[in-house]
């Protein structure tokens, strides 16, 4: 992670807002490739092999796309709503690769509140710089002070 302060802990349905937005920031190493490779048993060579992916579209390895969409996961499950939130459904498009050594930067943003249902949407995406890599949508439950 960056050095930017990340409030980690929970916001509650009853403290929810639309538009409110938290990110997440992190390089992508070597290291975190080679270890989502043996956790997921993907050792597609484009994530692994130089010579193999320096002969595909891509010219050169790249990070699973996977690997950058966790990102969203730890800021849903760690920032918004946070602690005690359950992924019900997550849509990602992947709209560019992620290379090694490359800051991903995971934005999580509220766009609707079910108060009833408990459920909230939200607006996931991860940015290389100005570059979206992914974009897509959560649905999630979110805790309430009702339901501790």
């Amino acid at each position: 992670m960056s050095t930017e302060t990340i409030t980690r802990g929970t916001i509650y349905l009853e403290d929810l807002e639309i538009g409110m937005t938290r990110t997440a920031r992190k390089v992508i190493t070597d290291r975190d490739i080679e270890m989502f490779a043996e956790v997921s048993t993907d050792h597609n060579p484009v994530h692994l092999n130089d010579e193999y992916a320096n002969a595909t579209m891509f010219k050169g390895r790249i990070a699973h796309g996977m690997l950058s969409a966790g990102l969203i996961s730890a800021v849903i499950g760690e920032q918004l709503p946070g602690h005690g939130t359950i992924y019900l459904g997550q849509s990602l498009k992947f709209t560019a690769p992620v290379r090694p050594g490359e800051e991903v930067c995971a934005e999580v943003k509220v766009v609707s509140i079910d108060h009833a249902r408990r459920r909230v949407t939200l607006e996931t995406r991860c940015l290389v710089g100005d570059t979206v890599v992914i974009k897509g949508e959560a649905l999630v439950l979110a805790p309430s002070r009702g339901n501790d």
